[in-house]
Order: structure tokens, then sequence, then C-alpha cells
């Protein structure tokens, strides 16, 4: 039988104590209300409802800030009319509290804490709420600042993640509408709306990644991760861990917190396998399996982790001769070749060519600042003759290096003679040394105007167009730079060069 309040014990008990469970709970619920009442700068109850129904005389102190005049006009009302922002409803309906939060609001900003309140019964009928320090920026500014911090940063980091695992491209950004061309996006519009593996075939340079996050782009997994894992750059070490992750502690130097790798990552969305036919002979059991099974186990762990990724692999190698050399498993072939895509080579689709210059052209102009330029119809043709074993890549790559070595804007095959010399064989105009020499004086011009610099003339000429350009715009630099067809910092440079234009 529980000794009762008073009564001495044997063992010299304080006999002023409670010796029952329900009165030490009374008197530990009595003393922790005293010490709240006592440490916190105000508090309040809210019943079930979400309505105040009493404030300590610390709380009142905030009222004006918060417009009211009278405690009357406060207590009574809904939480959320009289203290915007808070959280008090939340903790009613979760049955959580909220332990320590800040709370910002037209009063200032405060620390605070809310507790749920219960009944006999474990019911939630209520809520308290305490202030536990006013303008906690004066008071606690460092670790106010060192939480601001980290919230900026762990935004950025958000953001840069959400960047980075989002479809860069899409069906449209496939330059072309040769027949070859056509073909490969209509293959790609069709498997996009299936879960079935794809296999992108084709020479370097053709534009399989660009292809892969277009797929992606246009599948219902669109919202979710799209994860590349380019298996030549990846160390053999290291590539098992890349996949599947590492468990905490799996190996000396490990992260303790352990590491997600791609599949995880990629978990209900895409993963691309770059350079598929690089995978070493090891690992590619492993990648079979977990195509197969939808399930990854981490380095150093025995735990299997369910995923729901669609996979797209690609490669520029002859993946059956490297089946027939057994360097790659077959069956990891056919679990791979479900829906083979094979991209052709630039040589087999010439007729796309002047849209893809174009396209990229533009594309250099706008990230390097230059002035747009614009290829002949004979530099197109010169072109068509080069076997571009790089493809579309070598093609950027040409293009920009003409752009960056010459002020002409309209190029011509003389310009592409340094970069191509074939060319200079096969285009019997395409010395750059030969076009470039002026011809000797004729007498019929000995008395004409005296000739001047071309590059005083092609200043000239751009001074009149921007100009004009403003002069159509009414100003808008923006607007201006778009009908002059070059970039926006192409015009603010020469702009500064030449100030009385933007005056």
């Amino acid at each position: 039988m529980p000794l009762q309040p008073g009564t001495p014990s044997a063992h010299g008990t304080n006999p002023e104590l409670p010796q029952d469970a329900d009165s030490v709970l009374q008197l530990a619920a009595r003393s922790m209300f005293q010490l709240f009442a006592d440490t916190a700068e105000g508090m309040m109850l809210v019943d079930r409802d979400g309505k105040v129904v009493w404030i300590s005389d610390g709380y009142k102190q905030f009222l004006p800030a918060l417009g009211f005049e009278r405690e009357s006009d406060f207590v009574g009302h809904s939480v959320e009319e009289v203290v915007p922002n808070t959280l008090m409803r939340e903790v009613i309906a979760t049955g959580k509290p909220i332990l320590v939060d800040l709370l910002t609001n037209k009063a200032g900003t405060f620390l605070v804490s809310r507790i749920p309140l219960r009944d006999d019964h474990g019911d939630v009928i209520g809520a308290l709420g305490m202030v536990l320090m006013a303008h906690p920026e004066s008071t606690m500014q460092p670790l106010m600042k060192k939480f601001s911090r980290l919230s900026r940063e762990l935004d950025e980091t958000r953001k840069q993640l959400a960047e980075q695992r989002r479809p860069k491209y899409t069906i449209a950004s496939f330059i072309g509408a040769s027949p070859a061309a056509l073909e490969v996006k209509r293959q790609a519009r069709r498997v996009a709306q299936t879960d079935s593996t794809v296999l992108l075939l084709g020479e370097t340079g053709t534009g399989k990644e660009l292809l892969a996050h277009a797929i992606h782009a246009a599948s219902p997994r669109a919202a979710r991760p799209f994860v590349t894992v380019n298996i030549a750059a990846v160390p053999e070490t290291l590539l098992e861990a890349e996949f599947f992750g590492v468990a905490p502690g799996a190996y000396t130097g490990a992260d303790r917190k352990g590491r997600d790798g791609k599949f995880k990552l990629a978990d209900g969305g895409t993963l691309f396998l770059d350079e598929i036919g690089d995978m070493p002979p090891a690992l590619q059991a492993k990648l079979l399996r977990a195509l197969q099974e939808q399930e990854v186990e981490p380095l150093g762990s025995n735990q299997v982790i369910k995923v729901d990724v669609r996979v797209i692999a690609a490669t520029s190698r002859d993946l059956p001769r490297l089946v027939a050399e057994e360097r790659f498993r077959e069956d990891l072939y056919y679990r791979l070749n479900v829906v083979p895509i094979r991209l052709p080579a630039l040589r087999d689709r010439l007729a796309d060519l002047e849209a893809l210059a174009e396209a990229l052209l533009d594309d250099i102009s706008r990230r390097s600042g230059l002035v747009h330029r614009e290829l002949s119809a004979e530099a197109f043709d010169a072109l068509r003759l080069h076997p571009w074993r790089g493809n579309i890549r070598e093609l950027r790559n040409v293009l920009e290096q003409v752009s960056m070595m010459s002020d002409d804007l309209r190029l011509a095959p003389r310009h592409f003679a340094g970069v191509l010399p074939e060319l200079a064989q096969a285009w019997p105009h395409a010395d750059a040394r030969d076009e470039a020499r002026p011809p000797p004086p004729s007498r019929e011009s000995a008395g004409a105007a005296p000739v001047r610099p071309l590059a005083d003339q092609v200043a000239e000429l751009e001074r009149a167009n921007i100009r004009a350009a403003l002069a159509a715009t009414a100003g808008n630099r923006v607007a201006a730079a778009r009908l002059l067809k070059i970039s926006r910092a192409a015009l603010y440079d020469r702009l500064a060069r030449w100030p009385d234009l933007g005056a």
C-alpha cells in the first residue's frame, strides 16, 4: 500500500514529499509549469480548437506591438488571428512539440517553444506556448548569423543539385530535319513514354548525351533526377562505390555517414551510363543484378536497397564485337540492348550541316560575347568536303576556333584553311594568304579616293547599324541586340567603346 503524504519513513524519507506516483507527477507538473513561468518571458494556453484561453502577465508586454490594447481583445480569439506566423495549431494537430523555433511577426523576432497538452487518456486538449527570449537577434547575434549563413548555403546547395539533376535538353534540341535525324527523334519520342532500357549507339560527338537528356525530359520521370555516370572517367577502383554507394565506416577513411551511390540518387528518375563499353568485367555482373532486380547493396553493407531507376546507356564502341571477344557479358548486353537507337554520323546527314552550324555559331556568340558570325554558301560547300570524324563536337570546335581568330563577320572557305588544312587542296580558293593579298592598283583607280583600312570601314558600319537599331527600338538595348542578332554583352561592349551611341 503506497505511503500517503506526510507519512514518516523508516529510512528517513522526507515526510513532506508525496510517495505515490500520481502525486509525484502532479508535483512535477506544477514545478515544471512554475519553472516555465519564472524563466519564460511570456506564456499562453490554447485549447484544442486553437483559441487563446489564457496568457501570463509577462506575455501582456507583447500585446501593444501585436496591435492590442487590452487582454480581453486578445484572449478568446483564434491564435492565428492574434499571433501571425504561429505554429500552435500544427502542434495541436500533430501532437508533436516544437521545442525551439524562431517566430517573426510585426512584434519582432522571438525564440519560442510549443508543447502539446494531453488529458489522462493521452488525447491532445490544447497547447502551451512560451516566449523563451525576445529579440534574439541582438542577444544571440553570432548564432543567428551562423544559422542564417547555413540556411543560405543549404538553399544554394539544394538549388545547385536541382539544376544538376534537371535535364538540359529536349528532343527539339537534337537539331536536324534530314531523314536520319527525324528518325532518331521519332524513336526517342516513342521510347520516352516507356520505362524500357535504351542503348544509344554512335560515334563520339554525335549527341548521345543530349539525346539521353531529351528522352528523360519527354518521359513521365521528367520531374525526377537525371543522374549521369561517365564510366570511362571514373577509376576502376571507385566504380563500385560510385554506382552502389558506401555504408558508414565501410573501410578506413570512409565517411562515417556513408554515401549514396548513383543508383540511389537516381531513384524515381533516370540513370545515364555513358561509355558503357568501358565497364570493367568484374563489375558487369553486379550491374546486371542491379538492372534485373532493381536493388543495390552499398559497399560494406548487408542491407539491400530497392530502387526505381530507368537506365539509358550509351557507347561509341562495338558491343557485339566485345561480346564475341568475351570482354563484355552477353547477358548484360541483352539487358541493355532492349531499345537500341543508332545516332547517325554528321557525314551521313550533311543536309543538317547548315542548321547545326547556325545553332552552334549562335551559342558560341552568346557564350563568348563575340559578334554573331555567318557562313557563306561557299563555306558550307567547303565544310561538306570534310569527313568530320569528331562529328558535331568537331564542328563546334572548328567554328569556335575560326570565330576567335577572325574579325570578319562573314566566314568564307579561306577562313577555315588554317584549321582544316585539307580544304586548301580540295578548295582552290581556300588559301587565306592569296585572298588576303591586296590586288595591285590599276590606272583607272589612280584618281579615285584613297583606300581606307578595312577595320575603320567595319567599325563605321557597326556604329551606323547600332545607332539605327537603338533608334528603331526607342533605346531599348535588349531589343536592339535582338534586332542586330548579337548578344547583349557584345552590344554593351560596343556601347562602352563608343559612348556617344548610348547618350
